[in-house]
């Protein structure tokens, strides 16, 4: 190999490099700068005033209006402010989880274990969700709620509307596919002698179940759910179109504001937010690797 061959490789190297720490800052540093901008003195974004705690201390402090007047108020269309948005964000987040970690988990066993009419149909429906826009699933949902509350006010006279509870069969929907893709790949790595010795021991299946097979796949599946929490969590598109009356969401609450006064306070909430869905993803990949 020539020293020009050489050179010419170094430098392709060196510009590889370059490539990656661009493509890096263009996605990361306004994320930074965010975080940054959080601890700003002053109330407008665009300034910077110096290094301040108040936007945090006003979160803890003054039941979630953190110094933006009523506009915080106006913009989450609830008196209750940004604590009700996060304690329906969390309820949301932890019901939607248990269900799509326990439907998932059992899809995933069929997909795996079994083979039935319709496998290769039921597998390609699990990956619509991840390849569709969440826009799409969206409007899909509210269509669908629609339909189904027209009906059943004309069969029963009942008026239903949207709520907590069409949220959560929206989060479940799209979070039943990540679950199972997720506890899937767990069984794929699976020794199935270890089972074939259960059923050689004497164990019917459901003991071979709980006793070998579970505990085998329970990170997988505990990773899967913190992964439904994340996403459910940091929702914002899905629940738009499926929410309704008293079903504010921490995501909804903080577009309100920002609606109204773009103003520190919505940095503080976006780096608390970011920093919990951090540590969820986190600690879903390190449980994911036991």
């Amino acid at each position: 190999m020539t020293k020009l061959d050489l050179l010419v490789r170094a430098i392709g190297k060196r510009w590889l490099w370059i490539q990656a720490a661009l493509a890096f800052a263009f996605l990361y540093l306004p994320i930074l700068i965010l975080i940054i901008y959080s601890f700003n003195a002053s109330r407008f974004n665009a300034v910077w005033r110096g290094f301040t705690l108040d936007w945090y201390r006003s979160l803890f402090s003054d039941a979630g209006i953190l110094g933006v007047g009523t506009t915080a108020l106006m913009a989450s269309s609830s008196s209750a402010g940004i604590w009700t948005a996060l304690n329906n964000s969390l309820l949301i987040a932890t019901i939607s989880t248990l269900l799509a970690t326990i439907f998932g988990t059992m899809i995933a066993l069929a997909l795996e274990r079994f083979h039935f009419p319709g496998r290769k149909a039921v597998e390609a429906l699990l990956f619509l969700p991840i390849i569709m826009p969440e826009i799409t699933i969206g409007i899909s949902l509210l269509v669908f709620f629609t339909l189904v509350f027209r009906i059943v006010e004309n069969l029963t006279g009942i008026r239903l509307n949207l709520g907590l509870p069409t949220v959560i069969i929206g989060h479940v929907a799209f979070n039943i596919s990540f679950v199972t893709i997720t506890v899937r790949a767990r069984l794929a790595e699976l020794d199935p002698t270890l089972e074939q010795a259960a059923f050689d021991l004497g164990a019917n299946e459901w003991r071979t179940f709980w006793r070998i097979t579970f505990p085998l796949i329970l990170p997988g599946i505990f990773s899967a759910a913190l992964l439904a929490f994340t996403l459910s969590l940091d929702d914002f598109v899905v629940t738009f179109f499926t929410t309704g009356v008293g079903s504010m969401t921490l995501p909804l609450f903080v577009y309100g504001m920002i609606k109204f006064a773009v103003t520190p306070a919505i940095n503080a909430i976006s780096t608390l937010m970011l920093l919990a869905s951090l540590l969820l993803v986190v600690s879903s990949l390190r449980v994911q690797k036991t």
